[in-house]
Formats: C-alpha cells, sequence, structure tokens
C-alpha cells in the first residue's frame, strides 16, 4: 500500500558531503544529549561517517563518554578479534580513537553456545536502555536493513538470520572468498529499529540505485525490508551517486 511518511530526503553533492552531513546530526544529537543511546552500523558506506565523528572528538567538538552505544548485527561464528567482524570494525573505525567506555559499548555475541538466548538478552539490553535514540543505517541491494533478508516479518526482534546468497556476496570482498563469509547473522530485528527514536539512513552509489526507487516509491512490503521505514515517524534519507 501506499503510505505517507516523515521521511527527510537530503541530496549530498558527493560521498563525503553525505558523510560530513549525518556525522554534524549524530554530534547535534550528543551535544543536546550526552548521555544519547547511539544505533550503529558497520559496511563500506557508513566509513567516512565514522572518519569525521573521530576528526570532531579529536578537535574537541564533540565526547563520547556518556554515551551508550548498540550496534545493528554481527556475523555468527566469527570471532569478534577476527579483523572480518564487526566488533573490529567498530573498534578499527571509531572505539579506539574516541572517549567511549567499553562498558557502554554493546554489540550482537555472534559466538555463544545458545544464539536464541544470546539474542533474547540483546533485545532485553536495547529496551532496557530506554531502546535506541538515534540509529544510523545503511542498506543493501536487495533491501535489507541490518541484515532483517526480504521476507523478514516487521514485527520481530533481535533475531537469527539466513544471509541471502546476494547479501554473502556483496560482503565478500572482506573475505578471502566466498566460502569464508558466514551464512548466518544475528541482527537487530526490524521492530528494534523501528523503535528508535530516530533513524538516519544513507545511501551511496549506483549499486544501490534501485533500493534507492523502491524506497522512493513509498510502497511498504516484506519483500522490501527498508520499506518499513514508512511506518517510522523520524526518518532522514542522507543519498548522493543516485538518481
Amino acid at each position: 500500500m501506499n503510505v505517507v511518511t516523515n521521511f527527510k530526503w537530503i541530496e549530498a553533492a558527493n560521498y563525503d558531503e553525505m558523510s560530513k552531513i549525518a556525522a554534524t546530526i549524530f554530534i547535534d544529537h550528543l551535544k543536546k544529549n550526552s548521555e544519547t543511546v547511539l544505533g550503529l552500523a558497520t559496511g563500506g558506506t557508513p566509513e567516512g561517517f565514522y572518519k569525521e565523528l573521530v576528526a570532531a572528538y579529536k578537535a574537541g567538538e564533540v565526547s563520547f563518554a556518556q554515551a551508550k552505544s548498540f550496534n545493528l548485527d554481527e556475523y555468527v561464528g566469527i570471532d569478534p578479534a577476527n579483523e572480518s567482524s564487526y566488533h573490529y570494525y567498530m573498534d578499527h573505525h571509531l572505539f579506539n580513537h574516541v572517549d567511549m567506555k567499553r562498558d557502554n559499548i554493546n554489540l550482537p555475541a555472534g559466538i555463544q553456545s545458545n544464539l536464541e538466548k544470546a539474542a533474547a538478552e540483546y533485545e532485553a539490553m536495547i529496551k532496557a536502555a530506554g531502546n535506541i535514540d538515534i540509529q544510523l543505517l545503511g542498506i543493501g541491494g536487495n533491501g535489507h536493513i541490518g541484515f532483517n533478508e526480504p521476507g523478514t516479518p516487521f514485527d520481530v526482534g533481535t533475531h537469527i538470520i539466513e544471509l541471502a546468497q546476494s547479501t554473502r556476496e556483496a560482503n565478500k570482498v572482506y573475505f578471502d572468498s566466498i566460502e569464508d563469509v558466514p551464512t548466518h547473522a544475528i541482527t537487530m530485528g526490524i521492530k528494534t529499529i523501528l523503535s528508535s527514536k530516530k533513524i538516519v539512513l544513507l545511501i551511496a552509489g549506483a549499486s544501490k540505485q534501485e533500493a534507492f526507487d523502491r524506497l522512493r516509491s513509498r510502497i511498504v512490503t516484506e519483500d522490501f525490508p527498508a520499506s518499513a521505514l514508512h511506518n517510522h515517524p523520524d526518518v532522514t534519507v542522507i543519498y548522493t551517486d543516485v538518481k
């Protein structure tokens, strides 16, 4: 169905400007509330965003000392110390360079004997923190947000998901071969994402053109997970290099 949404669309001149705009939104949020609960994402698209946050911290413009963070997802079966893990990614791109307290940093646990229990515990931690204040998202070519693949119900919380082959192919650049890309991940559910008070979605590059067009269509369907964002009252989409 078609719905009316409170989307704000910002077209950036280039990738660097997109990253700077997004970082400014988060920095302004932290300045207003030092105890902000941040929802963070990984992948190629947010790297410039994290570079801007680190630069702002080093310039004395922002502090993360009282903030708390929750990451969207993590691969199942990948050790946190592995360079392909999202734990490693976040340390490399942000946490090792700012003053966020380790006790306030949270990522899903991809290595657990009981993954379903780990997912339920992560969901409970997010709720106990009062839910995410401001959530960063990217989008997959097939419309996934977090690792919620097409067909994922909109009403599920943090859960274990089998990754689509297209997602594994897109992520193989971070591994030695496609065989090394995990088949499953633990991810915030769409319900969890929609519980965030504010959402910032980054879209960059021609490979995301189809996903961008489908999102602009405002048609909400579980076949396109990002369309669930049209059910949220405060979404800012910052995009570049797409028509």
